[in-house]
């Protein structure tokens, strides 16, 4: 059991909330870090970071909204050298998988004399019930580019599973977890999928780069899209379709299937259209 605070970097997002309330639920505690948090973590006020990791045992790091970013890499560095000052024990990164930024944080996380675990993700299953793509879901459409490509896209919380057994658990250290979920699926499948569980039709949509940069600028401004759009291009391209038995070697089990998600996900109404 850890008895220093694990930090959280994150801990309003979709990895760091499942994170966080997963450790608190164990027994661990934790300091959430988020610009309004009791100690407050900000990648835009460096001044911050050395009050957030002050005491901490180890934190989990993620970058909002992605290692892709202009200037996140030096960042994570300079975030790197405040916690080996602290003398953090672990770290642990959250990185994406295929994406050539992502690997340069990597490296970074790999060289800053800190122990350190690297969850390497597919993309996110929640992108659908609590991203950009869920109210085009509502309307049955699922407006995605890459034409028939296939991704073995992974549930959140196995990566959530993976992050907190790296941060309580010996056996990680030095580890890179490339984590996907157990299948191969194209953007229709998935569609399909997701038609069984809402419970009414869902379409695939492809649609080209440029119309998937206007759908996420409307949503999260040009900047957002701008990255998110080149993240797209670079990965959607057949580098990433093959599955990793990543989840299964750091929690001993497999990780969970995209129907499983969705039925729960409906389950829990997040696309109900119910007033």
């Amino acid at each position: 059991m850890q008895t220093k605070p694990i930090l959280v970097i994150g801990s309003t997002g979709k990895t760091g909330s499942r994170v966080a309330a997963k450790l608190e639920s164990l027994g661990h505690p934790v300091r959430r870090g988020s610009r309004n948090a009791a100690i407050p973590f900000d990648w835009e006020a460096p001044d911050t970071w050395g009050p957030a990791l002050d005491g901490v045992g180890a934190a989990y790091v993620t970058y909002f909204p992605d290692l892709a970013f202009p200037g996140a890499v030096e960042k994570l560095a300079a975030l790197c050298a405040t916690a080996e000052r602290a003398k953090i024990e672990r770290l642990v990164l959250l990185s994406g998988r295929g994406e050539h930024h992502a690997r340069l944080g990597e490296e970074v996380v790999r060289n800053c004399g800190v122990d350190f675990t690297i969850v390497h993700s597919a993309w996110f299953a929640q992108n659908f019930s609590e991203g950009y793509l869920r109210d085009p879901l509502m309307d049955g459409i699922l407006p995605m580019p890459g034409g028939m490509i296939k991704e073995p896209i992974i549930d959140i919380d196995d990566i959530a599973d993976v992050v907190v057994s790296a941060l309580t658990e010996d056996g990680h250290t030095g580890e890179l977890y490339e984590v996907t979920g157990p299948r191969l699926m194209t953007f229709a499948d998935m569609a399909v999928a997701l038609s069984h569980a809402i419970g009414r039709p869902v379409q695939h949509l492809p649609i080209s780069f440029e119309d998937f940069h206007a759908n996420v600028a409307q949503a999260g401004g040009e900047f957002v899209a701008d990255v998110f759009t080149a993240i797209a291009r670079e990965t959607l391209d057949g580098r990433n379709a093959h599955i990793t038995d990543g989840v299964q070697r750091a929690l001993g089990r497999p990780a969970r299937d995209f129907d499983d998600f969705a039925q729960s996900a409906a389950k829990s109404g997040v696309w109900s259209t119910a007033a």
